[in-house]
């Protein structure tokens, strides 16, 4: 046998204010969308027609009821009970002309949300096609009664009267209603009225004319410090088609959080949907800030969001090339003020760089990054060096930028995010350019070798030194390099480092996977890490012609340890043991020195 289900009207209103909205204030959304169909339907039959929505709140009924009348088609007694007394059909919706794109119009449960506040909704109508007045009424327990209406009306149209539940009167009252049909429905097409008076524009902020730009500009300027709590550093206009979307974007003059989500005021068809309405932009776009309307987008069951599909996807796209478009076009006409913008929003643009090639040319022609030269545009480093050699980290960069700087090697610090992705991407602009990671021992190859009579004097100070670092794995070469203020540099290519983590993680593996690993490891002494002793400092030259070979030693292993800790290289328990003992020998031989004076 076949059963009806059964609906539970109170557990239908628990489930809405529980789970689906986020709070009651969406009732008087419900009423204005279900008055602004019924007004568009009975123009479609009568374009002369009233659009007009009143509404008396509990201070002007006197009664503690709040009525909201309408000029739409109206219902006829059928139609009542079609319509308000069942859930999820849609057919005679769209016989009325009432059929909307919105899941809840749709399905016919809107009115439903008025249970959030009232514990009974009565709905006077009378139809533009004829036929009496009617009277239903419906109750918060799933009652519902239909009879003729007491009082005629005189003309088509409807009026929804809402008797509070215990506790919730303020959603009814005068103050929060104002606020609500400000928020809600200023930018509906009908007039809508509270106690007698207009309080709604009719249209949305980038529809109102203006005398010129500049009045525009202000106006716009005044809105988004009104909604969103700034004055715009731009404003940009959008539109997508496809989507029936028109707006603006809003440019933030400060910096913004690019991992949280910027919420977006959007209307469907004129009626405000939310407020922090998020994935309309791309991820970078976070920068800016949108009101849009949109007429085919759609909303989610609680219609405050935006539901992902195709069409959003599409959206999202398009609004991002607007925004995108808008960077070139600043960066064409307004150069001044597009180096303002990036100082405040470079990593929104650094991230679009990534996959457009258009705000990868932005970036390489506008945006300084740091060199061993200063702040400069890679374009700009591009004209002073063939390479764009570029350092892993900013430790390595700051420790090798004034030693390259002295010797005109040229390097930009890839320290910060999304720069080593960047300069990757340059060959894209032109396959000639030539992007390099800094293997730091090409730096040696432009530091000055001692002469032959010098390093014939320093031979016994640089066999002593380099059995001290032997067991250490370390060479050590002399040269005269820029700057003389730094005694001695650690350089370690690739290769080595490979090959330290190689011997690393032979030393922790068990013996098969040590001898596996000892078979690939193919580091010889050209991979050896070097320490660079630069003869132009004058600490260096002291120590090399110290007599004492115990406290030459010393004098090596300091030179390391420091060379160590100034380029931010790790320390290995040999390591940290070498320079804890050359401290303490030296502190040592310093007092013992002292002492004996």
């Amino acid at each position: 046998m076949e059963r009806t289900f059964q609906v539970d009207l109170r557990g239908i209103v628990d489930l809405f204010s529980r789970h689906l909205y986020a709070s009651p204030r969406v009732y008087m959304r419900e009423l204005l969308q279900n008055a602004v169909d019924a007004i568009t339907a009975r123009r479609a039959i009568d374009p002369g027609a009233p659009a007009v929505v009143s509404i008396e709140p509990p201070e002007v009924t006197g009664d503690g009821t709040l009525r909201i009348h309408d000029s739409g088609i109206g219902l006829s007694e059928p139609e009542v009970h079609e319509l308000l007394a069942t859930i999820g059909r849609s057919s005679k919706r769209d016989d009325l002309g009432l059929a909307r794109h919105e899941f809840l119009g749709q399905f016919g449960i809107g009115l439903l949300s008025c249970f959030l506040v009232a514990d009974e909704v009565r709905v006077t109508t009378r139809s533009a096609h004829g036929g009496p007045t009617v009277e239903w009424t419906g109750l918060a327990d799933g009652r519902y009664r239909v009879a003729p209406a007491t009082r005629e009306r005189t003309e088509p149209g409807t009026t929804v009267t809402l008797s509070p539940v215990p506790g919730m009167a303020r959603w009814l009252a005068g103050e929060m209603v104002n606020d609500l049909v400000a928020s809600y429905g200023d930018a509906l097409p009908v007039t809508i009225s509270i106690a007698g008076r207009r309080v709604n524009s009719g249209a949305l902020p980038w529809q109102h004319g203006h005398p010129s730009p500049a009045a525009r500009a202000g106006a716009l300027r005044a809105y988004a410090e009104r909604v969103f709590g700034f004055a715009p550093f731009d404003v940009i206009d959008l539109a997508v088609p496809e989507a029936g979307l028109t707006g603006l974007a809003f440019v933030l003059p400060m910096a913004a959080n690019p991992a949280a989500q910027s919420g977006h005021r959007v209307y469907l068809r004129r009626m405000l949907l939310a407020d922090g309405v998020d994935k309309l932009l791309p991820e970078w776009a976070f920068f800016v800030r949108c009101v849009v309307d949109t007429g085919e987008l759609r909303p989610t069951a609680s219609r405050e969001a935006l539901y992902e599909d195709d069409l959003l996807a599409d959206t999202r796209e398009a609004l991002g090339a607007q925004v995108r478009d808008w960077l070139v076009r600043l960066a064409a006409t307004e150069p001044d003020r597009l180096r303002q913008f990036l100082a405040v929003h470079h990593l929104g643009v650094k991230s679009l760089a990534l996959h457009d090639v258009e705000m990868l040319r932005v970036v390489d022609r506008w945006w300084p990054m740091e060199t061993d030269a200063g702040p400069m545009t890679l374009a700009d480093f591009r004209r002073r060096h063939p390479v764009v050699r570029y350092t892993a980290t900013a430790d390595e960069f700051r420790v090798l930028a004034a030693v390259a700087s002295a010797q005109n090697f040229g390097l930009v610090n890839g320290g910060y995010a999304y720069d080593i992705e960047i300069m990757r991407r340059l060959p894209l602009l032109d396959p000639a350019i030539v992007v390099r990671r800094l293997d730091p021992t090409e730096l040696a190859t432009r530091f000055e070798p001692p002469d032959p009579v010098l390093e014939a004097r320093l031979r016994p100070f640089l066999t002593a030194a380099a059995g001290v670092l032997r067991n250490l794995g370390c060479d050590v070469v002399p040269r005269s390099f820029d700057p003389p203020a730094l005694p001695a540099l650690y350089l370690t290519s690739r290769a080595a480092v490979q090959a330290a983590e190689m011997r690393t993680a032979r030393s922790s593996a068990g013996e098969l996977w040590s001898g596996v690993l000892g078979a690939v490891d193919t580091t010889d002494a050209a991979h050896r890490p070097q320490l660079i002793l630069n003869l132009r400092n004058p600490v260096v030259r002291r120590v090399a012609e110290v007599r004492d070979p115990a406290l030459a030693a010393l004098g090596v292993q300091a030179l390391y340890g420091q060379a160590l800790l100034s380029g931010h290289h790790p320390l290995r328990p040999e390591d940290g043991a070498m320079l804890n003992r050359s401290f303490l020998d030296l502190l040592d031989w310093a007092i013992g020195a002292a002492g004996a004076r």
